[in-house]
């Protein structure tokens, strides 16, 4: 949502945001689509990574809000709305957990912040841990046998019940 870099693709994303971009661009907002168009659906960030555009250096262009003032994923939204396959990009998808490769595996980071303040109250209210909250994205990424792989973990180091 904001920062200095957008959200992180993978090299098999950036061929599908050129693909759907037309079927995304009627739920973004204007200035989203103004980067994109002087940016490209895809930028190389500081470091040299692969994350998207971003709206005066620091809202991602696909971001949208609603009459509330909530954020939400335009890429999701047309989604939702049945217009494409791809739900959004993986890292977006893990949020709030950050993804770091290193040389055999990746590391998983739980990353905090004030925005999701509301989400972690919620969380603690109804019982639900991150990596079950994020079920669906940890199996998109990795599998549903390493997610097994992680509530047996998790169950046998934690005694969660």
């Amino acid at each position: 949502m904001e920062g200095d870099a957008g959200a992180p693709l993978e090299e098999a994303e950036l061929d599908v945001l050129a693909e759907i971009a037309g079927r995304v661009a009627p739920f973004m907002m204007a200035e989203g689509i103004d980067a994109v168009n002087k940016q490209g659906y895809w930028v190389k960030d500081a470091d040299g990574d692969l994350t998207t555009p971003l709206v005066h250096g620091k809202q991602c262009a696909y971001v949208y809000y609603d009459k509330m003032g909530i954020a939400f994923c335009a890429i999701e939204r047309a989604w939702e709305e049945g217009l494409t396959d791809f739900r959004k990009p993986v890292s977006c998808h893990l949020y709030p957990i950050r993804v770091t490769k290193h040389p055999g595996y990746d590391a998983l980071n739980y990353h905090r912040w004030p925005v999701c303040d509301p989400a972690r109250r919620v969380g603690k209210e109804k019982n639900v841990r991150v990596y079950r909250f994020l079920k669906d994205a940890l199996i998109r990424k990795y599998g549903a046998e390493w997610y097994d792989e992680l509530e047996a973990y998790i169950r046998y180091s934690c005694q969660e019940s």
